[in-house]
């Protein structure tokens, strides 16, 4: 009860969809703001239906296959020698070259972002081919902004393949039947509204939810020359050559490369901010073989939890204590014509489900628990124990779940609709902010889940990250000579940290605070009061996470 109204608002915020609406650069966009009207529903056809799925299969397919990457290697690519003036003015035909740990969204923005400055790039992902996992994202407002300004047709084909959320409502419900204290003040039954975001706002780009292997695809397509990432590349170590004289990057398969600055984009168990911060050699590790933390099967994903244990001790990442279960279903929801983004709140526990285009929904399961738990293996007596557990934890019959209570019928109604198969699990972490430590040191820097990693509930990590490859390639952009380079990277750090920040707490105490929300609104007098001030202060609330410059 420390919270204000307006930064429990924030806290308990849903994945909305307000567009920013501070200064906006570019004749471009200036008519992009004048023109953009508020989304009306409009009820996806069958051709969208298949457009939508049709799209994601082949993106996959295309991602497994690793198209876009590095097929077979010269050895005349830029990166295995350096220049013969190691410290040198930058020019059009000596640009600046970049080398990019990690090729998920964060390191596939800042990589688009430095080539369209004209940079050279190369991306190190230390995967075997990319893997998306727990379906489409959410591009919110500031990233589709961040994402436009980098290069308008990456901005453009990912509004083409997205499905707008912004046309619908969205908020937080009750799980199951609640009382109030000493019977005083309203009952609540399963599936009541506490709080309902209307997310329509005139003249503004929307958020859209898109497949991840589909923003994959378009990043490689359209923001990198082709054969820029090479896979199964793993950084070992890095040395500085001096000041302005570039960085010598050596891979764990020996492969030696040179370039004038360093990014980890490597996700939250980056291997270049363990060298960078000095951090025992357990803190990295290789965490899966799909890009973007994804892993390619079950047993991969048994051992993901388990190591993930031992680096984030090494690592100084925070285990939220939740496990998430996530799974994308091809199901029409009941309420997919009225709702666009829910969050069912229990004991311990919650349910959020989203639209995911092409009569999908994506759902999460969010449960409180120690870290580097598994589930048992199928057997014959249990063919399904992830689904199993799932319609325990949210049963909608009587006697309920294991606290008793019956929940709401909509979480049975995803979760029926789900294959086994189709879920995942993992455990969530994340960590403080690195204030003190920062996020550069010389000539390389951190960014993404790596300089900022946080929980979910925002909708936020993706699009942090997408501000941060959009701030610094600006900033690399400043660089006359390669002695600038460390200082252009402290400014990227400086214009990033304090918004990144904010951000990172308010999602981390967010999420702790949902699991306890449906009890807060049960007191008397307060709760009424504080889901009135939520309801209010919603709009201003989310000016700041759509709106300020990056």
């Amino acid at each position: 009860m420390k919270f204000t109204a307006a930064v429990a608002a924030l806290l308990l915020s849903p994945v909305a969809s307000f567009a920013p609406v501070g200064l906006i650069q570019g004749k471009r966009e200036i008519a992009l703001q004048a023109t953009v009207e508020a989304p009306v529903r409009e009820p996806e056809t069958p051709e969208r239906v298949r457009e939508v799925r049709e799209r994601f299969r082949q993106a996959s397919v295309d991602a497994n296959q690793a198209k876009g990457c590095v097929k077979e290697e010269t050895g005349n690519e830029w990166w295995r020698t350096p220049e013969d003036e190691l410290s040198r003015k930058i020019t059009k035909d000596k640009p600046l070259r970049v080398i990019i740990a990690g090729g998920g969204v964060a390191g596939l923005v800042a990589a688009s972002a430095c080539h369209s400055k004209g940079m050279k790039v190369a991306i190190f992902e230390q995967a075997s081919q990319y893997a998306p996992y727990g379906g489409p994202i959410q591009i919110q407002s500031n990233a589709l902004r961040a994402l436009q300004r980098i290069k308008p047709i990456l901005f453009d084909e990912i509004v083409k393949a997205g499905t707008v959320t912004a046309d619908r409502v969205s908020g937080l419900k009750i799980g199951y039947k609640k009382g109030v204290f000493m019977n005083l003040g309203q009952q609540y039954e399963r599936g009541d509204w506490l709080v309902r975001f209307d997310t329509l706002q005139p003249r503004l780009a929307a958020t859209v939810v898109v497949d991840r292997p589909v923003i994959q695809q378009i990043l490689l397509n359209h923001g990198i020359p082709e054969g820029t990432v090479r896979i199964k590349s793993r950084i070992a170590s890095y040395e500085e050559l001096g000041k302005g004289k570039g960085i010598k990057v050596t891979l764990t398969d020996g492969t030696v490369a040179y370039a004038d600055a360093l990014v980890g984009a490597d996700g939250i168990w980056s291997s270049v901010r363990r060298i960078m911060h000095d951090l025992d050699n357990g803190a990295d590790g290789f965490a899966a073989s799909g890009a973007a933390g994804g892993a390619l099967n079950e047993a991969e994903a048994r051992k993901m939890a388990k190591d993930s244990v031992l680096m984030a001790n090494n690592a100084n990442r925070r285990y939220s204590r939740f496990t998430c279960y996530a799974a994308l279903c091809e199901h029409r929801a009941s309420n997919i014509e009225e709702v666009s983004y829910q969050i069912l709140l229990g004991k311990d526990k919650y349910f959020v489900s989203t639209d995911g285009g092409g009569e999908r929904q994506q759902w999460f399961a969010l449960i409180r628990e120690d870290a580097g738990g598994v589930d048992t293996e199928p057997s014959p007596e249990n063919p399904t124990p992830k689904l199993t557990r799932l319609l325990n934890e949210f049963n909608n019959k009587e006697p309920g779940d294991q606290n008793g209570d019956v929940w709401d019928d909509f979480a049975h109604e995803l979760l029926l609709a789900t294959p086994e198969e189709n879920i995942k699990r993992r455990d969530l972490y994340d960590g403080s902010p690195l204030v003190k430590k920062g996020w550069t040191r010389g000539q390389v820097a951190i960014c993404g889940d790596a300089a900022h990693p946080m929980m979910p509930n925002l909708g936020q990590g993706g699009c942090q990250a997408t501000e941060d490859g959009y701030r610094l390639a600006e900033e690399l952009a400043t660089v006359k000579h390669t002695k600038d380079v460390e200082g252009a990277l402290n400014t990227y750090f400086l214009k990033r940290i304090a918004r990144t920040t904010i951000i990172q707490i308010i999602a981390q105490l967010g999420s702790d605070l949902l699991v306890d929300f449906d009890l807060m609104m049960t007191i008397p007098l307060v709760g009424p009061f504080f889901l009135t001030m939520t309801q209010l202060s919603m709009p201003f609330i989310l000016r700041f996470l759509y709106t300020p410059e990056f």
